[in-house]
């Protein structure tokens, strides 16, 4: 009866990391691709109502948003509600030109489909929705949704 036996012991092999870069630099490019950056920075609160009966927006391209309520930084701006288009406070009267701006840069296929969506604060009262509606109307904005949340079923 014989033994075999190796000089030396047994010595683990290291772990090839030649494929390691490769997987890092595809993960960095996949969330650099599906990532969508924020458009907008919110200097309004917003707290959506509740809605039961909620339809999803088919092509969120074409809506253009229009946020109502009050200031987020009330000791400077106060506490009356505001209207917010783009990254800035903005009047009642600047509304028109917003949509106009809106407009022209979309493609003009696309012009007639514009949404406007209003994300207007629960709290707000209902006046300054109702002149934020009546600028949309004579620009012709007929197409105007109202975003809220979805109530959750009891």
């Amino acid at each position: 009866m014989s033994r075999f036996r190796k000089k030396g012991g047994k010595k683990v092999q290291a772990i090839s990391t030649a494929s390691l870069p490769d997987i890092i630099f595809m993960l960095l490019f996949f969330f650099m691709v599906t990532t969508v950056m924020r458009e907008t920075t919110l200097i309004v609160r917003v707290k959506l109502p509740s809605a039961t009966e909620v339809q999803k927006i088919e092509r969120k391209s074409l809506v253009s948003y229009i946020y109502v309520g009050p200031p987020m930084r009330s000791q400077i701006y106060g506490t009356e509600s505001r209207i917010q288009l783009n990254d800035r406070f903005a009047t009642v009267n600047e509304i028109q030109a917003y949509i106009i701006a809106e407009r022209e840069a979309r493609d003009e296929v696309d012009r007639g489909l514009l949404t406007t969506s209003l994300k207007v604060d629960e709290e707000v009262r209902m006046g300054i929705v109702t002149d934020v509606k009546q600028e949309l109307r004579k620009v012709g904005a007929f197409r105007i949704n109202y975003s809220t949340r979805k109530r959750a079923n009891n």
